[in-house]
């Protein structure tokens, strides 16, 4: 329908507003079905057609903000799309990770004494370290593509999940320290009535949960990268060349 130089001009375009690669292709896509309806149904060039397309995306790739996400500006419609996704794995992530919080709650009773509760605890916790590292270790080979710095030609993110799939090890970091300390505060206070550190028995069962919700969130987000990956896999060969 269009020359490879019309499509190329329109993905330049689209590349000035810093779109994520990922959705870069989807607009793209939506744009050149409109741009070819313009055309036939008013009988235009592809110039002219291509410019009032321009003119009715316009108000979608307007500057925003979504400071929890990133640190700059955005378009309108990156914002949109990101909300939207973000939302949906984070209500998985909330969902497993109550999961696993009701799992941690129930050993308190069902552990014979703290040092078996606390062993389990460590265990537990541990596991949302040693499940990254396994996926990671198991897809080494796009590592490089969950760097918060490796762009499509220097200036695009390959996908809208890449940012928060980068930030894993952080999250590993942190989930580290949490299984260094032996967390039997929850024992001592529901089985033995040990009211004294009542602060430590809220740490202990909220700081895991929402480190957990964290793991989650970003491993869910590095398989969607890597599925966007996929489905652009030709993309990427084709502008390799």
């Amino acid at each position: 329908m269009f020359s490879k130089e019309q499509e190329q001009e329109i993905t330049d375009y689209l590349m000035l507003h810093k779109l994520p690669l990922d959705i870069l292709l989807e607009v793209k896509d939506h744009m050149i079905s409109q741009v070819a309806d313009i055309q036939t149904e008013e009988n235009l060039n592809f110039q002219d057609a291509f410019h009032k397309t321009r003119k009715l995306w316009e108000s979608e790739f307007k500057r925003t903000t979504y400071s929890a996400f990133f640190s700059e500006e955005i378009p309108v419609i990156v914002k949109k799309i990101v909300k939207e996704r973000y939302f949906s794995i984070f209500k998985k992530s909330l969902l497993l990770g109550l999961v696993s919080a009701a799992v941690n709650f129930a050993s308190v009773f069902l552990m014979k004494d703290a040092e078996t509760y606390s062993l389990f605890f460590q265990i537990q916790n541990g596991l949302f370290i040693l499940f990254p590292v396994a996926i990671r270790a198991l897809h080494y080979k796009m590592l490089k593509y969950i760097k918060s710095d490796y762009k499509y030609k220097g200036k695009l993110y390959y996908t809208m999940y890449q940012q928060n799939a980068a930030v894993t090890i952080s999250m590993i970091g942190i989930m580290g320290q949490i299984v260094s300390k032996e967390g039997n505060y929850p024992y001592l206070y529901f089985r033995e009535h040990n009211h004294d550190e009542i602060v430590y028995v809220l740490i202990t069962l909220i700081l895991p949960f929402i480190v957990q919700v964290m793991i989650i969130f970003v491993m869910i987000n590095f398989f969607e990268h890597k599925k966007s990956l996929e489905k652009m896999k030709e993309f990427l060969n084709l502008s390799a060349e």
